[in-house]
């Protein structure tokens, strides 16, 4: 399991890896461009050449890209489909470059309209973007449920993996607060348990391509995102320790986001707390 955080690119891709190491990361998360604007970084093929060399050097195993939050997938207003498309592509091409583990993705919006006919949208849009990049993979993000979100339960990330083609780079990536949040018991081994079955029965656990480690201080079923420190939610110590002991887990990049026990960006602190979660719950599985 590759325990890491959400680090900035802040000063140029590289300085991504530069602070992943400084927290003893496993495994970064970065945008690949401001999370609030439809511009994109102009990197260039130095930029890529010494980000890969950084990574070469460094004990990091994997990084991931987040998508920009504006993208809505499953848009019907035509200027914005067009903006979501450049966006996504974008990201999928940096990934490609960077050798990403994959490209994080909030597929988008039904808003008030019929959810099958979004996620049509939406499917047509992904397959899109996969047919304009290589190698990439396309991680789907599950969702806390708000405002029409897609993906909020695993039907719904089936059926938008099917309407984009079912193609072999579509994969997940699972958030511990979102799932609690939109109803999915993640507080015990147990509860994880049932709840990867449901995902394995539906999806297919050979998709999962990173996880979000998060603790919640809404509780289960609220529909709400709203992350906190590691094991002081509604999650809890029991619960981030299950999720970060998961045997069918090991190998994927784990990416905890934040905030730390500061309130602010993950520090070394939170990372180590983590791993000290992970013992407590890898304790645990062999009692």
């Amino acid at each position: 399991m590759l325990i890491g955080a959400h680090v900035s690119t802040a000063g140029g891709l590289d300085k991504a890896v530069a602070r992943g190491v400084e927290i003893e990361a496993r495994a970064i998360q970065i945008f690949n461009q401001s999370p609030r604007m439809w511009r994109p970084t102009a990197y260039n093929e130095a930029d890529f050449a010494a980000f890969r060399e950084a990574m070469a050097e460094a004990k990091i195993g994997a990084v991931v890209i987040h998508a920009v939050y504006l993208i809505n997938c499953a848009t019907d207003d035509p200027d914005l489909r067009q903006k979501s498309l450049a966006s996504l592509t974008h990201s999928l091409y940096v990934g490609d470059q960077i050798g990403a583990a994959g490209v994080v993705l909030h597929a988008g919006s039904a808003k008030d309209g019929p959810v099958d006919v979004a996620i049509s949208r939406a499917g047509e849009v992904i397959s899109e973007a996969l047919d304009a990049t290589d190698c990439c993979p396309l991680l789907l993000e599950d969702t806390a449920g708000a405002g029409g979100t897609l993906g909020r339960s695993f039907q719904e990330l089936a059926a938008l993996i099917d309407s984009a083609g079912g193609d072999k780079r579509l994969g997940l990536c699972l958030d511990s607060c979102h799932l609690l949040a939109s109803g999915y018991d993640v507080r015990s081994a147990q509860g994880l348990e049932a709840v990867l079955q449901e995902c394995d029965e539906l999806v297919g656990l050979d998709r999962l391509g990173a996880l979000h480690v998060n603790d919640s201080q809404t509780p289960l079923g609220s529909n709400r995102d709203r992350h906190c420190a590691l094991g002081t939610g509604e999650i809890g110590a029991i619960g981030c320790a299950a999720y970060l002991s998961e045997p069918r887990f090991e190998g994927l990049p784990v990416i905890f986001e934040g905030p730390g026990a500061d309130g602010k960006a993950p520090t070394i602190t939170d990372i180590r707390q983590a791993l000290a979660l992970r013992e407590q719950g890898l304790a645990a599985r062999r009692t």
